[in-house]
């Protein structure tokens, strides 16, 4: 015990688990090929930062001074100072997104807010536990199942975990094979599990491709104006894509752009992991809360289904709210195995799909909402 009572045996202590954290990080990414484009930078940053006197991190050397690091820089300008890397990213994923299976069925829009729920419900869970509400807001928004959101909104936000933040909403994005299947299976049943649902896709013109991006900008903006950055770039990746003229650049956000960024936040946000900052009850408290928020975004999703099938002929298979949340296209993917399994006829991936998507622009509107309602709550 004397080994953790001494400053600096106790510093020891905190870096040898940041490398611990790291190097489990960067073995889920290669051995488990769990979010491998993000895992890995990050746990490979959260070794780089926390070698003593890093050369990643400013530091003031002798005689010289101050020497700036180029991770405490990247973070510094691309994340601190103006959100840059988080919002660019959402031109790539824009890009990715076919919004073709919502707009087929556009009700599928309503599990994308459902499954907001856990969001709502964590904030509410932190704050009566005693963080502040700036931080249990930021703490919160991991149940958009959707990390750059939850790091954009932990950072407008000024929170002190967001290292703890980001680490959370990624891991347990990669988790969701494993976290949604016992979310789903603690509300329903295999009978409800087996609820076949009959596909024939509308057609959707080209027009009204090109039209939905613009129409959601100026509608979350309406309702939402915290939201522009995050739903209009987003939405104008989209649009890049949809508009037939621009295939090289779209092919460019979608695979260089979004995989760039990607890496660059991973590596990034390490600056905000040192040991001194992340090795704290109050981390394992984030990630406690963060399970929470995805399991109550799960069941909330599941349970409007269910709601909704008291008063339709066609009745939904509750799986597919569980696709409500934004980790595209995961989490569409598990409602289709859990589909198969419980009956090999039942194929529920293009429902799921646009729920799917639906929480994409479900998630980036919550974080919007979030970033419009606290600072004038913390104002008042």
């Amino acid at each position: 015990m004397s080994f953790l009572l001494t400053g600096i045996n106790s510093t020891t202590f905190q870096i040898i688990v940041m490398y611990i954290i790291g190097a489990l990080l960067i073995y889920l990414a290669i051995a488990k090929k769990l979010e491998p484009a993000l895992l890995l930078p990050m746990g490979f940053g959260a070794i780089l930062v926390n070698i003593p006197f890093s050369g990643a991190m400013n530091t003031v050397l002798p005689g010289i001074g101050e020497v700036s690091g180029i991770l405490q820089w990247l973070f510094e300008v691309g994340i601190e100072a103006s959100e840059a890397m988080p919002l660019l990213l959402f031109i790539g994923i824009g890009a990715m997104i076919d919004f073709g299976p919502l707009l087929s069925n556009p009700k599928l829009i309503l599990f994308g807010a459902a499954a907001q729920f856990g969001i709502f419900a964590t904030i509410t869970i932190a704050a009566l536990i005693g963080f502040p509400l700036h931080d249990a807001a930021s703490i919160g928004i991991i149940g958009a199942a959707d990390g750059p959101t939850s790091i954009l909104v932990s950072q407008i936000l000024k929170s002190e975990y967001v290292g703890a933040i980001a680490v959370a909403a990624y891991s347990y994005m990669a988790l969701v094979p494993i976290i949604q299947p016992f979310a789903i299976k603690l509300v329903t049943t295999k009978k409800e599990r087996k609820i076949r649902m009959a596909y024939s896709p509308k057609s959707v013109s080209r027009m009204t491709r090109i039209i939905f991006p613009i129409a959601v900008t100026l509608v979350a903006g309406y309702v939402a104006p915290a939201s522009v950055s995050l739903v209009g770039l987003l939405m104008f990746g989209n649009l890049i894509r949809e508009s037939g003229v621009l295939g090289s650049i779209s092919d460019t956000a979608q695979n260089v752009l979004a995989n760039l960024i990607t890496l660059l936040l991973g590596i990034t946000i390490a600056a905000s992991m040192r040991a001194e900052q992340f090795v704290r009850a109050e981390t394992l408290l984030i990630m406690v809360l963060g399970l929470i928020a995805f399991i109550f975004d799960t069941i909330a999703g599941v349970l409007f289904a269910k709601f909704l099938n008291l008063f339709s002929k066609t009745k939904i298979n509750p799986m597919v709210g569980a696709a409500g949340i934004s980790a595209f296209p995961m989490s569409a993917r598990v409602v289709q195995r859990m589909g198969v399994e419980a009956d090999s006829q039942n194929h529920l991936l293009m429902h799921a799909v646009g729920a799917n998507v639906a929480g994409q622009i479900g998630s980036v509107v919550a974080g919007g909402v979030i970033l419009g309602l606290v600072p004038h709550m913390l104002a008042v």
